[in-house]
C-alpha cells in the first residue's frame, strides 16, 4: 500500500563567523551610522584575523585613514568562497544592526575579487538589504542565471570596478553584468583602469568618490 504523509522537523544550526569591525571617530551609541559590509579576496582567507588587513578597506584603515561608516569585515576560512557563507554573512549583518548603531537605510555592500564576486551574488539575494552596491575585479558566480539575477539587482544602484588588464578575473565578468543591468534599465555603472591589472582594489577604496557615491543612497532613496 502507498500512502502520501509528510515530514517535519526543526534543525538547530550553529554559526561560527571571525570578523573585524571598524567603528568610526567619535562613535555614539545614540547617533546612526552608515555602514559597510566588506568582502575580501582569496589572499586573506583563514583563520587569522590579521590577514584581512592586507588589502582592502581593512589595509586602507590600518593606513591610519578614517571613514564615516561603521566597517565589518568577515573571514572566511582556507579553501571556501563566499558561496558558503551566504546566510552567515546577513546574520551577522542582522548581529551588528542589533548592537551597533547601525542606520539600516544605508548599509552597503562591496568586495574584491573573491568578495566582487561575493558581491554580486550577495547583492542578487538580498537586494532589500542595501543601498548600494561595489564589486571590485568580479563577476556572477559562473552557477548563477545572469537574466534572473539582473532582474533582482535592476533597482539598486551598482558601480562595478575593474582593471583592463587583469589577467586573474577577464574585465569581460563585470562587463557581462554591467551590460545585463543596463539592457533593463538597471543603476549601474562601470569604471575601468586602463593601466591597471588585477589589483583595481587599492586605489578604488582609497578615493573619496566611492565613499561619496556610497552616502548619495539609501534604501528610501528613490530608484
Amino acid at each position: 500500500m502507498i500512502q502520501a504523509a509528510t515530514f517535519e522537523t526543526t534543525v538547530t544550526q550553529s554559526i561560527s563567523l571571525d570578523y573585524l569591525l571598524y567603528l568610526p571617530p567619535g562613535y555614539d551609541e545614540s547617533a546612526s551610522y552608515p555602514t559597510i559590509l566588506f568582502l575580501h579576496g582569496a589572499g586573506e582567507r583563514g583563520d587569522d584575523l590579521t590577514g584581512l588587513y592586507k588589502q582592502g578597506i581593512p589595509a586602507y584603515l590600518a593606513k591610519g585613514n578614517d571613514l564615516p561608516f561603521i566597517v565589518i569585515a568577515p573571514q572566511c576560512l582556507p579553501d571556501e568562497t563566499w558561496l558558503t557563507y551566504r546566510e552567515e554573512v546577513i546574520l551577522l549583518l542582522d548581529h551588528i544592526i542589533q548592537h551597533y548603531a547601525v542606520d539600516t537605510t544605508r548599509v552597503y555592500l562591496t568586495g574584491l575579487s573573491m568578495g566582487g564576486f561575493g558581491t554580486w551574488d550577495i547583492a542578487r539575494l538580498y537586494p532589500e538589504r542595501f543601498a548600494a552596491a561595489a564589486p571590485i575585479c568580479g563577476g556572477m558566480p559562473w552557477l548563477i542565471d545572469v537574466e534572473k539575477a539582473t532582474h533582482r539587482l535592476k533597482s539598486l544602484p551598482i558601480w562595478a570596478f575593474h582593471g583592463a588588464k587583469d589577467t586573474v578575473v577577464p574585465l569581460a565578468y563585470s562587463q557581462t553584468m554591467v551590460e545585463a543591468l543596463q539592457a533593463v534599465g538597471g543603476h549601474v555603472k562601470l569604471t575601468v583602469y586602463p593601466d591597471l591589472a588585477h589589483d583595481s582594489w587599492t586605489v578604488t577604496y582609497a578615493n573619496q568618490e566611492l565613499y561619496e557615491w556610497f552616502l548619495e543612497h539609501s534604501i528610501d532613496y528613490v530608484r
